[in-house]
């Protein structure tokens, strides 16, 4: 008998990160056939992510063009998926979580009745346009994945309430932490950061964020650098250029406002480890930096991520200038308060979820413990 074969299907940075130390833990197993599949939906910063991991895709379907809609990126990617199943033929197909991506490779998944084991699965918010898209992509694969992987008891209970079976779902933890986990533990140099004073690391690219809450985010940052002159802005920019052309006009001209290019995952990772508090609408960076015992302040209304927010790692701040403003200024300026949060215990896993992730569909595929 044939062993089994696997696909895993990444398309964006978060998707190359997450999906990284699960793929490793597979292709440890010699009695299962891994693939890797990219859609290349973040082309370049992928293969950086990828890089990291010393992976690169098996399959790469090249879908990106300039501009492109929600449309055509799903119909494209759909297509170039779909083709992979029906030639690969894989006893069950992997993606990570709520991507278009990630959706898609469900869909097709679902449409040739291939089970689909979802990574991160059951993050939620109140609202199915909030985040857009990701909140409908995550419900939908909640509909029909094999087995869903939840990162906390609290993604579980929410998968459990919209009736899906116990027996399929599994608390791992968060794979984000297995791979910050294996790069910090790498040897490489940090990017070039001013060697004095407190740094801000802030990122900032989400859709809705677009325009002018960007402005807002960008305005409040510009004040923290006036009223507290020992302090350094690091703008990891997005490669998007209306993030861009938000951004590089509010703070481009300050003389301690650093825009810089995203830098590969392994060093964003000890970028982190070098900041002093990290503003982000980044899902992932709200995860990764407690390990480091960062402050995390969240540019947005609502987030998939409460454990942080229960647990004191992070904050929700949302976009106003001011309530951005605020909530920085007190971490700069009262050491109780910065301490309180860099002190919280991340909820987010021990960095062992791709052990997990691998032990739950080996039994799935039949071949035991």
């Amino acid at each position: 008998m044939d062993k089994p074969r696997v696909i895993f299907v990444v398309g964006t940075r978060p998707d190359a990160i997450k999906s990284a130390p699960v793929v490793r833990r597979f292709r440890q197993d010699p009695e299962i056939e891994t693939i890797l599949l990219s859609t290349g939906q973040h082309r370049e910063m992928l293969a950086q992510a990828l890089g990291a991991f010393d992976l690169a895709p098996d399959e790469d379907l090249g879908i990106m063009t300039p501009g492109q809609s929600l449309a055509r990126i799903t119909s494209r990617a759909l297509e170039g998926i779909d083709s992979v199943i029906e030639r690969v033929q894989p006893h069950m197909v992997f993606a990570q979580g709520d991507t278009t991506t990630t959706f898609v490779a469900g869909l097709a998944a679902f449409y040739r009745q291939v089970p689909f084991g979802h990574i991160e699965a059951g993050l939620r918010t109140d609202t199915v346009d909030n985040p857009f898209p990701e909140e409908f992509n995550r419900r939908t694969l909640g509909l029909f994945a094999a087995q869903h992987y939840a990162p906390t008891s609290w993604s579980a209970d929410n998968l459990r309430r919209e009736g899906v079976p116990n027996n399929r779902i599994f608390v791992t933890g968060n794979t984000g932490i297995d791979a910050v986990m294996h790069i910090a533990e790498l040897p490489g140099e940090v990017p070039d950061v001013p060697e004095n004073g407190r740094i801000i690391l802030m990122t900032t690219h989400r859709r809705e964020n677009w325009g002018e809450p960007q402005a807002n985010i960008a305005r409040a940052a510009r004040r923290l650098l006036d009223d507290f002159p020992d302090t350094h802005l690091l703008v990891a920019m997005h490669r998007n250029p209306i993030v861009r052309e938000t951004l590089v006009p509010l703070l481009g001209d300050h003389a301690r406002a650093h825009l810089i290019e995203p830098p590969d995952y392994a060093p964003f990772v000890r970028l982190m480890r070098r900041v002093d508090l990290i503003l982000t609408d980044s899902g992932g960076v709200q995860e990764e930096a407690p390990t480091f015992g960062k402050p995390v302040l969240v540019l947005r209304d609502t987030t998939e991520r409460p454990e942080g927010v229960d647990a004191g790692t992070a904050r929700l701040v949302g976009t106003d200038e001011q309530a951005v403003y605020s909530a920085a200024a007190l971490l700069l300026s009262n050491p109780a308060a910065y301490q309180a949060m860099a002190q919280a215990v991340s909820p987010y896993g021990d960095g062992k979820a791709s052990d997990r992730i691998w032990a739950a569909a080996r039994e799935f595929l039949k071949l035991g413990s």
